[in-house]
């Protein structure tokens, strides 16, 4: 296996992680002024138990924080990730996490 890739693909809002020279799943985003709201997150079948999807979403929380973005969890892999991940809560607006369970 190679080593999974994780980028933004901006044009179809959307963080994509690409393993075995192959689109492995996404996470697709609203993109607004100063924030970012994470929508829906997808693993293709084939890829599935390998850890992507933490991948991925680490990738795209990491990218948000690196521009400086606010970030909604919307999606419930996301949000469940955060939950998990301690560390990235601060990317939740602190008027927000109680809404999200942060």
């Amino acid at each position: 296996m190679s080593d999974p890739q994780v980028l933004d693909v901006a044009e179809w809002s959307r963080f994509e992680i690409h393993a075995d020279g192959k689109l492995a799943g996404f996470v697709a985003y609203r993109l607004e002024p100063g924030r970012i709201t994470f929508t829906h997150t997808q693993i293709d079948e084939g890829f599935e138990g390998r850890g992507l999807g933490s991948r991925l979403v680490r990738g795209a929380l990491d990218a948000a924080r690196a521009r400086g973005l606010a970030v909604l969890p919307e999606c419930p892999f996301v949000r469940g990730w955060i939950q998990k991940h301690e560390d990235y809560a601060d990317l939740v607006l602190e008027s927000e996490r109680a809404r999200f369970g942060l």
